[in-house]
């Protein structure tokens, strides 16, 4: 819907991955979409040298966030927020609703 503004499809879902579920990690994203894990390292280094996304390491890993000094971050957010509302229930299922929390030890399935 907006590759066209970012750049390309895979700029957009690495935002939208990020808006949904608020931090995301190359593996996690590329996972999630089945792209390469280099294009997304690309797009995810490419948002963090614009400023629009910043960087912090947890252990081996490198979680990826909005920058909150970005100028037009509430913006983008409410633009991104507004792609995600009219996504059809079918994609928003298949991508965007991913368990994140950990299930409770014992729990029945």
């Amino acid at each position: 819907m907006i590759e066209g503004l970012v750049g390309n499809s895979t700029a957009e879902k690495v935002l939208l991955y990020i808006e949904n579920y608020g931090e995301g990690y190359s593996s996690g994203i590329a996972n999630t979409f089945d792209l390469a894990k280099s294009q997304v390292q690309k797009q995810l280094l490419r948002l963090e040298g614009e400023g629009i996304l910043v960087a912090q390491q947890k252990g081996n890993v490198r979680i990826f966030k909005f920058n909150p000094r970005l100028v037009y971050l509430e913006e983008l957010r409410n633009l991104l927020k507004k792609v995600l509302s009219l996504l059809p229930r079918t994609e928003i299922e298949k991508y965007y609703r991913e368990r994140q929390r950990p299930r409770r030890t014992g729990k029945p399935l």
